[in-house]
Parts: structure tokens; sequence; C-alpha cells
């Protein structure tokens, strides 16, 4: 029988969810049913209190790929800005453990795909600013589709090929200046930074949301599968 890798989808806290008494640790079904069809096993990391975080990066040697997910806004005082009016950062323990994560991942070398808000943090993780509401240029951004174009010659390119295709974009906020080992591996057409690429460490970011596509976008399936193909082939740390 064939082990699916494990794939930590780390959780985000919600103060309700339907059928709960209490606050919950989610995750969107799009993503889990993404990297399940990718052939790997998506399982749910709790944040847990404060003090978890102590130990994250031995918890998380049990996975063997990581996807850090889309949300809400980062607090900007984490790379060093006032809030711009539109920014609304939600959750300070959300935070504290999407950066925790990444920070992880980045020392244990575990593959890792980073979505959305995923690609903003890691941004900022490697020194890196936001543009904290992106000015208007006639490619829309928030809720909308428009295309990209994976640079020749990248390891993105290599995964979703070099001509343009379609994505499905939900944020306000975008990279700024560029943090410490990222190299921007794909663009939109007014040029805002749309994939990350890790020039050590096996981490691929993208601004968009390919769990929104998977089912249909052989681009957006490329990159879950290219996850757990990474994550099935990662040697176990000495």
């Amino acid at each position: 029988m064939t082990v699916r890798p494990a794939i930590a989808v780390i959780g985000r806290r919600a103060r309700k969810v339907s059928g709960l008494r209490f606050a919950a640790t989610v995750a969107a079904e799009a993503v889990c049913d993404a990297v399940f069809e990718a052939g790997g096993e998506p399982l749910v990391l709790h944040g847990g209190p404060r003090r978890a975080l102590d130990g994250l990066p031995g918890r998380l040697t049990a996975f063997a790929g990581v996807v850090v997910p889309g949300g809400s806004d980062l607090d900007p005082s984490h790379y060093g800005q006032r809030p711009h009016p539109r920014t609304a950062p939600d959750d300070p323990e959300q935070d504290l453990l999407d950066l925790a994560v990444l920070r992880a991942v980045l020392g244990l070398d575990l593959p890792t795909l980073a979505v959305c808000r995923g690609l903003q943090a890691l941004n900022v993780v490697c020194g890196g600013t936001l543009d904290q509401h992106l000015a208007e240029t006639g490619v829309g951004h928030l809720d909308a589709l428009h295309e990209v174009t994976a640079e020749p010659g990248s390891r993105l390119a290599s995964v979703v090929g070099d001509a343009p295709f379609k994505i499905s974009s939900y944020h306000h906020q975008a990279v700024d200046r560029l943090g410490r080992d990222l190299k921007v591996v794909a663009r939109a057409p007014d040029g805002c930074v749309e994939a990350l690429e890790h020039t050590r460490a096996d981490v691929l970011a993208v601004q968009w949301h390919p769990e929104d596509l998977a089912g249909d976008s052989p681009q957006d399936r490329a990159l879950f599968a290219d996850l757990v193909a990474r994550a099935g082939t990662r040697k176990e740390p000495a």
C-alpha cells in the first residue's frame, strides 16, 4: 500500500464556526482537497497556546511538507510599519504562528507551498516589506481573475510552464521590498509580484489562490502535485 506523505496545512484561528460552541482551528476544504487529490494526506496543524511555538520545529519534523494558506492581513508592526487605513489584521496569535512556521521550514528545509498571505509572511520573515494597499492599475487583484507568467528557467516554470495562464486572485497587499534569499519568479501584467522562490530552502510561494481553480487549471493542480512530489522524496533529518 502506498503511504501518502503527510502535509501540514497550517490552521486558521476562527472565533466562531457553525456547529461548534467554541473557537476553532480550521482549514479551507479546497486546500485540503487539492492536497489530497495530488496524493498527499492533509493534516491541520493547530497553533495552540503561545508556548507551543517553542517546540514548533520539532513538531513540523513529523510532516513531509507544509502548506501555509491565505488569510487576513499581517500586522505591519512585523515589518516595521504603521498600519494603512485599509490594513485589517485580525489575530495576533495567527501572525505569530505563521511567521514561526515559515522560520522553521526555512531552517528545516521542509518542502513548502505558501499561498497569498503565506507568500507575504515569507517575505516578511526574510526581512522584506509589504505594500499595504495596492494602487489601482487596471489589473484586478481583489476577487478577480488575471494572467500571470512564470519566469523562464525558474523552478516555478518547470512546474507550471512559461506560458501565461489565468489565476484566482484575492489580495489587496503585495510584496514591496523583497526579502533576502528570495527571487521573484512571476508577475502580473501590472508588475505586481505573483510568485517567489527561496534560493536555498525548498519553499515556493504564490500570491494567488491555486486551490480555487485546482479542479480545472492544470497549472494550479501542478503546484499541489509538485509539493506532494517534493514531500515524497524528502529525506528525514539526521
